[in-house]
């Protein structure tokens, strides 16, 4: 049986196995758009605060995310794995096409409608990312199945400075595993004890702790319920604005 024929079977199973809540064999249904082709895909941290894609360390691999999947900026960092539906749209999609993408941005809804209103799933994504899976000249939308999976990242997570004074924010990126963080906490070398942050917005946490001129430590315990500590990751000599990046990693 040739590569052809295999695919689709492959797509006669998904017709079998797909459920009322949409679900097939894992994967659940979306539509897909893409950002405007004037856009810089790696500039593109929008919501979730990430100055550059790139610097973030997820390249141009990206999305913005309906409401429904962004919570609020908890998605922020979470990876995706998506394929668009060949099955439905042969015209546009590509076929055997699966790209890993990462939350990076929120799609906001227009509320007459949109695909980005609730309840409906959808990735606006980057330019580059979406003409993996669909055909160029396609400017319209696409049906897609995604599912979530497990973030592979290079290096260690990274912590960016911001704020003043007593008022310390803290973006955090390249973070693998599910890739979204649920729960922060922040110790200084003089501190003794871990002092939970609170989401700003997207990938920004805050916290009134002054710890100006110590060495910093944090907690962070990701949606998928993995708990790991970053012992000493930011020097004593650290500067608002400066980026840190640590020797552990999520698996």
């Amino acid at each position: 049986m040739g590569s052809f024929s295999l695919w689709h079977f492959f797509f006669l199973a998904c017709v079998v196995l797909e459920g009322i809540n949409g679900q097939v064999n894992g994967w659940l249904n979306a539509h897909a758009t893409f950002y405007g082709a004037n856009q810089n895909p790696t500039t593109l941290g929008g919501a979730c605060g990430y100055d550059s894609t790139y610097d973030a360390g997820f390249g141009e691999n990206t999305a913005a995310v309906s409401g429904t999947l962004f919570r609020g900026g908890e998605a922020c960092g979470g990876c995706y794995q998506v394929m668009c539906n060949y099955r439905l749209d042969p015209k546009w999609c590509l076929p055997r096409r699966v790209i890993t993408i990462t939350a990076t941005n929120f799609c906001p809804p227009n509320n007459v409608g949109g695909w980005c209103d609730p309840p409906r799933y959808h990735f606006d994504m980057s330019q580059p990312a979406f003409l993996r899976l669909a055909r160029q000249g396609n400017e319209g939308v696409v049906p897609v199945l995604y599912r979530r999976v497990s973030c592979k990242r290079r290096g260690g997570v990274r912590f960016t400075l911001k704020g003043q004074s007593n008022f310390n924010m803290v973006m955090i990126s390249n973070v693998g595993g599910s890739g979204d963080a649920k729960a922060v906490w922040i110790t200084g070398s003089t501190t003794r004890a871990w002092v939970p942050m609170h989401r700003n917005w997207g990938a920004n946490w805050q916290s009134s702790l002054d710890v100006r001129g110590q060495s910093l430590s944090f907690k962070i315990t990701l949606v998928d319920g993995k708990t790991t500590e970053f012992f000493n990751v930011v020097p004593s000599t650290w500067r608002f604005g400066q980026t840190f990046s640590s020797q552990n990693q999520f698996s």
